[in-house]
């Protein structure tokens, strides 16, 4: 019991716990009434919610995907910002992230499934590393407009957060390594191989 009651432990479960929470699938299936895991490319993320329900409603597929988006941006950052507040150090705010990304990706909920984990690793990777972050974001934001796919846009900002991040921060503060990063990232491609997959088809759909 005294395991349990530990309380990086508990950051731990609550990152992954809540990480998992797949509002993708629960806005689309309560305002939009589609199960998104059985529509287009059967991902939760905001991508597949503003896809599959603009066949219904374009506005309520805005709202929905932009909802979702921020949600599952919000949901590994809430749990490090409690860690901050709680004085953990920087290896155990650098875990919750990792784990935070993991549990969205492979969700309690959804059997063990889940989505690509793009905005839950940015979101979590914008707390520990802003500028970098913000490069990133920058860089798919531009990529999104040029390509309109979403998935290599996605790719291309890990890629620009990833570099950066080696340029701004040779060694990471508190760890000294890039390890945290790095399993984000392989976690993030190993989700996107399936459109990868489509890219190197040209099948790979645009929003």
């Amino acid at each position: 019991m005294d395991f349990l009651l530990n309380q990086n432990i508990l950051l731990y479960l609550a990152a992954y716990i809540i990480a998992g929470i797949p509002f993708g699938y629960l806005l689309a299936k309560k305002y939009a009434g589609v199960n998104i895991k059985e529509s287009g490319s059967g991902n939760i993320g905001a991508t597949n919610v503003l896809r599959v329900v603009k066949e219904k409603d374009a506005k309520l597929a805005k709202k929905l995907g932009a909802v979702t988006l921020f949600l599952d941006a919000i949901k590994g950052v809430l749990v490090i910002v409690v860690a901050k507040v709680l004085g953990t150090p920087e290896s155990v705010l650098w875990t919750i992230a990792v784990l935070a990304v993991v549990g969205h990706c492979f969700s309690v909920f959804l059997s063990f499934e889940g989505g690509k984990g793009v905005a839950t690793g940015f979101g979590v990777l914008a707390v520990m590393m802003p500028l970098p972050a913000l490069v990133a974001i920058i860089v798919w934001l531009i990529a999104a407009k040029g390509l309109k796919i979403s998935s290599l846009s996605s790719l291309i900002g890990l890629l620009a957060f990833i570099i950066t991040s080696y340029v701004l921060y040779p060694e990471v503060p508190g760890i000294g390594s890039h390890a945290p990063i790095w399993i984000i990232a392989l976690i993030i491609f190993y989700k996107h191989i399936p459109n990868i997959v489509r890219l190197f088809k040209k099948e790979e759909g645009t929003v």
